[in-house]
């Protein structure tokens, strides 16, 4: 499969992971919602998820590493149980499941997410640890089928309170704990073949490069503003994916 792609295919590949990586780089998440869905158009999905998977773990352990000090291990703990049970029901799904149907899927959750972004909705300190369940099953059962577990546990942390060092060094290391279990699972599918890392090893330096930029950039928008502008990007690609599903 991945012998097969076209210089097109590869190009606009390294186009959608840069400006997901620079995003990520600028707001501390976000890669796989913008990449999944955009990659969908010119790649296999089957070939979109596990790279986008194990480049955001990656990411994720570069991130995380950086700043260990601030990570909240007492927030994090509770969720992975969860997390692995969503992990566990994602990969029995994967068996039965046909392409088309994922990205129909994909399309609606991430119009819904995009419409709840576009919301300006924050949810206020101090939530229970119970919701904790929730954030954990979704983000591993989510994250598994789409590579987008993030916005779960983005919601959740934020409910929780955690103050900005802590929340991101938290949501990284989350994704650390998170990964091992998608990671596994693709691993004894099969998924990760030696042509499969050879394309990984390939967008390595993209994703990179353009997390440094997106590190360094002190964007004159504000925080709402660029929530919105991603918003406006996701609503648009769920519609495109539903329509392309559609034909």
């Amino acid at each position: 499969m991945i012998e097969a792609l076209t210089p097109y295919q590869l190009a606009m590949s390294g186009v959608i992971l840069a400006i997901a990586y620079f995003v990520r780089g600028i707001a501390g998440f976000g890669s796989g919602l913008i990449a999944v869905p955009l990659l969908a158009f010119v790649l296999p999905f089957s070939l979109v998820v596990p790279l986008m998977i194990l480049l955001d773990y990656l990411a994720s352990l570069t991130q995380g590493m950086s700043n260990r000090s601030d990570v909240c291990w007492k927030e994090i703990v509770p969720l992975i149980p969860f997390s692995l049970i969503g992990v566990v029901i994602a990969m029995r799904f994967l068996t039965q499941a046909d392409a088309l149907l994922l990205i129909k899927a994909l399309g609606g959750f991430i119009i819904v997410y995009g419409l709840f972004m576009f919301s300006g909705f924050t949810p206020k300190a101090g939530a229970a640890r119970g919701w904790g369940i929730l954030a954990g099953v979704s983000g591993g059962l989510i994250g598994t089928l789409f590579g987008t577990g993030g916005p779960f546990y983005v919601s959740y942390f934020s409910a929780r309170g955690l103050e900005k060092a802590a929340f991101r060094a938290t949501l990284s290391t989350m994704f650390l704990m998170d990964g091992v279990g998608r990671l596994v699972g693709y691993s004894v599918s099969g998924r990760f073949t030696s042509n499969f890392l050879v394309l990984v090893a390939a967008c390595l330096p993209i994703m990179a490069l353009f997390m440094y930029f997106g590190g360094h950039v002190h964007t004159k928008l504000s925080e709402r503003a660029f929530q919105r502008g991603i918003s406006v990007l996701l609503i648009g690609s769920g519609i495109a994916l539903l329509l392309k599903s559609a034909s």
